[in-house]
């Protein structure tokens, strides 16, 4: 199964990394981005293992929760793209 990052998933690592350096705990957004892209990787051998978005109800639109953030993923046959990193307190936007 071959996973991709779309840019506004990328973008929303970028911002989280960035946000922690902006709090003098860049170690703490590094440890964030390292912990979801491992997560992500679980995704290779267990495709379904993420819920079903609430906010869509769609079998193929799922997440990851890895607290405080909900990393949300298309999967098609042989793919997953992974949409967007975002916390969990805010409403879901796709691009």
């Amino acid at each position: 199964m071959k996973i991709s990052l779309t840019d506004s998933a990328i973008k929303d690592l970028r911002e989280l990394q960035a946000y922690y350096e902006e709090q003098l705990v860049p170690q703490v957004g590094t440890t964030f981005v390292t912990e979801i892209l491992d997560r992500i990787e679980t995704l290779t051998d267990n495709p379904d293992i993420g819920r079903i978005v609430p906010e869509f109800d769609a079998e193929n639109i799922r997440e990851l929760i890895h607290k405080p953030f909900r990393v949300v993923y298309l999967r098609e046959s042989s793919s997953i793209f992974i949409i967007r990193v975002w916390r969990t307190e805010r409403n879901l936007e796709l691009p």
